[in-house]
C-alpha cells in the first residue's frame, strides 16, 4: 500500500511498492516529493496545453498592458461588448445610443475593436497560413455570435469588461459573471464533446 512519512526537515515522501520482472513486490521505495512534484506539474501543463504556454503568456501580458493603456488614457474599463451602442450613436439619435458615456468613448472604442480584429487577422495570416483558420460550420459561428450578443447584455459585460477589468480590479459582480458564463461554456463543450457533434 502507498503511504507517507516526512523527514526531520519536513520533506515530505511518498511510498511506492515496485514490482520487479517476477511480478513480487520489491522492499519499499521512498521518493522525495519535492523531487516528482515539478514532474506531475509538467506533465499537466503538456496535457492541457499540447502547444506550450509561451504564446498564451504573451498573449495574456499584451492584453494586460492594453487593458492599463486605456484605463490610464481614458480612465474607463476596456469593455469590448460597449462597442455596439458606442458606435450606433454615431448614426442613430435615439435617447438610449446619445448617452454621454458612449458619445465620449465611442472613438476610442471603434480603434480597440478594429484593432482586435486587425491583430488577430495579421496573427493568422503570419503563423497559420490564412485568416480563415477554423473549420466550424458558418451558421454556428453567427449562431454563437448572436448568443455571446445576448448574453453579454444580460451580463451587462462580457470577458473583456467583466473577466479582465472587472475580475483584476476584485469586482464582486465581475466575479460572479465569469464563474456563471465559464462554468456554462465548459460545460456546453464537454456536452456537445460527448455528443460527438463534429464542427
Amino acid at each position: 500500500m502507498c503511504g507517507e512519512r516526512r523527514s526531520p526537515v519536513g520533506d515530505v515522501y511518498l511510498y511506492m511498492p515496485v514490482a520487479n520482472h517476477s511480478n513480487r513486490l520489491r522492499p519499499s521505495l521512498w521518493v522525495r516529493m519535492s523531487s516528482i512534484v515539478p514532474l506531475l506539474v509538467t506533465s499537466a501543463v503538456m496535457e492541457f496545453f499540447p502547444r506550450g504556454i509561451s504564446h498564451y503568456l504573451l498573449g495574456g501580458l499584451l492584453i494586460g498592458l492594453g487593458t492599463v493603456a486605456i484605463y490610464l488614457g481614458t480612465g474607463i474599463s476596456a469593455g469590448a461588448s460597449t462597442f455596439l451602442e458606442s458606435t450606433l450613436s454615431y448614426v442613430s439619435k435615439g435617447e438610449r445610443f446619445q448617452q454621454a458615456r458612449f458619445v465620449s468613448s465611442r472613438d476610442w472604442r471603434v480603434v480597440f475593436t478594429l484593432s482586435i480584429v486587425a491583430g488577430a487577422a495579421l496573427y493568422a495570416v503570419a503563423f497559420q497560413g490564412g485568416i480563415w483558420t477554423t473549420e466550424v460550420q458558418s451558421w454556428r459561428l453567427f449562431a454563437g455570435g448572436v448568443l455571446v450578443g445576448v448574453g453579454t447584455r444580460l451580463g451587462k459585460g462580457c470577458t473583456s469588461g467583466h473577466g479582465i477589468c472587472g475580475v483584476g480590479s476584485g469586482s464582486g459582480t465581475s466575479i460572479v459573471n465569469v464563474a456563471v458564463f465559464m462554468s456554462i461554456a465548459i460545460g456546453t463543450a464537454l456536452f456537445v464533446s460527448a455528443m460527438g457533434v463534429s464542427p
